[in-house]
């Protein structure tokens, strides 16, 4: 598949695809991370933000592990460590907890926004961080806002974490001050310079005004009402666009913002939505989009035409397997997702090649049979995964890079396709 064979035009979306495809549905043993691990992008975000666990020891290990800061760093997280006593119950947690909180504020005067993140233990104790947050936020407030949200690794995966994070913040956005003006509003955490490449386009488009959740600051949270227009950056944020729903805003379905193509529609779909005119819309986007084809190109040897296998991680697998299939030319063997949203997706799996074999959960044991079965040349999957298949032959990419890397919009396409060609030019040279 070369360049000028794609194609960006709307009719592309005419096919079905996979929208009504039948879901291999699995229930069993899986294999994530926790939403904890969310905090690790979210701390960088959210610049006066502080995200306090309240948790075990596990998690603070945990959290120290994925973040890799050094014991003398500064970061914008920590733990409230739920010892024996306080399991036992012969201390009381909400005391111990309003004890370090309040050491914490005097400590860090520059925290305007402070998170209590539930954990497995602090749910298994059943404390109740809600009303916790509620009592913190009367005694603090107005120099801190007190929020809460779950990072518990019950039944969830890691990326829930941000939608978790982000669906306790919208309750906090002001109301529109004009309702009768139409707003953009861009919801996901992106990269600091990610966000800055879709404000320069947007502004260029004429499209204003835009605003970004999450904020870098707590003091800039984005207004909404009955005509903020919201459009999804990441596929995982179900619970936040029900609460957007209910705070009146208007979801503008997309494809999501990788690759070339993927980019062009997510674009679209905003200048569509605000009346831009097709002409100013392709004289914008033409030159960033020819230099993500470009970037793609240098990459489209190594992945045309290998076989790709997805485990469930991330949610970020549609819209991945879309840019694989379409613009790098990979064969789609299986596209596992760990909940799949067909309102969220549905122009991602309209683009996908019809019989795709798509699984929402996991059920591992029974996913491993699957791969193996399959033999494919790459399998994209998660960490406790990733060296047991490598140690078999199979060549893997771990799902968390895609999350921990940028990689949404034109600039950073070819460095998404990268992340995927990496592990195959790697294997070709052992190999040799």
């Amino acid at each position: 598949m070369s360049a000028q064979t794609l194609s960006f035009a709307p009719d592309s979306q005419t096919t079905s695809g996979c929208l009504d495809a039948p879901v291999l549905r699995e229930r069993g043993q899986r294999e994530v991370f926790c939403g904890l691990t969310g905090i690790v992008w979210m701390h960088r975000k959210i610049q006066d933000a502080f995200f306090l666990i309240v948790g075990s020891r596990t998690c603070a290990h945990l959290m120290q592990s994925a973040a890799g800061v050094m014991i003398f760093a500064e970061p914008r997280f920590g733990t409230a460590i739920i010892d024996e006593r306080d399991l036992a119950g012969l201390a009381d947690a909400n005391a111990e907890l309003d004890r370090v909180v309040d050491r914490l504020l005097s400590r860090r005067p520059d925290i305007k926004l402070l998170f209590l993140v539930g954990s497995c233990p602090s749910e298994v104790i059943k404390l109740d961080l809600s009303r916790a947050a509620q009592r913190l936020s009367r005694q603090h407030m107005p120099a801190v806002r007190v929020l809460n949200y779950s990072g518990s690794g019950i039944e969830t995966t890691f990326t829930q974490g941000e939608d978790a994070c982000l669906a306790s913040l919208v309750p906090e956005l002001p109301p529109s001050t004009d309702p009768g003006v139409p707003q953009l509003l861009v919801v996901g955490a992106l990269s600091d310079v990610v966000e800055d490449q879709f404000k320069r386009l947007f502004d260029e488009l004429g499209l204003a005004p835009v605003a970004f959740l999450p904020p870098r600051k707590s003091s800039e949270l984005p207004s909404v009402g009955e005509s903020t227009r919201y459009l999804l950056a990441q596929p995982f944020l179900s619970d936040t666009g029900r609460a957007l729903d209910q705070r009146g805003a208007s979801h503008v379905p997309a494809a999501f913002p990788l690759g070339a193509e993927g980019t062009t529609l997510w674009l679209r779909a905003a200048a569509d939505t605000f009346g831009i005119s097709p002409a100013l819309f392709e004289k914008v986007i033409a030159a960033p989009r020819a230099r993500a084809e470009r970037a793609l190109e240098n990459h489209r040897g190594a992945l045309a035409g290998r076989r790709l296998f997805m485990f469930p991680d991330s949610q970020l697998e549609p819209p991945l397997a879309r840019f694989l299939s379409r613009e790098m030319g990979m064969s789609l063997i299986e596209v596992g997702t760990p909940y799949l949203n067909r309102q969220h997706l549905a122009e991602e799996l309209a683009l996908l090649p019809p019989g795709t074999r798509l699984s929402e959960g996991q059920d591992v044991d029974k996913q491993l049979d699957r791969c193996r079965a399959d033999k494919p040349d790459l399998v994209l999957c998660g960490l406790g995964l990733a060296n047991p298949l490598e140690a078999e032959g199979i060549a893997t990419k771990w799902s968390i890079e895609t999350v921990f890397t940028p990689i949404q919009g034109y600039e950073q396409a070819g460095d998404l396709a990268k992340i995927f060609a990496r592990p195959l030019r790697r294997r070709q040279l052992l190999e040799v």
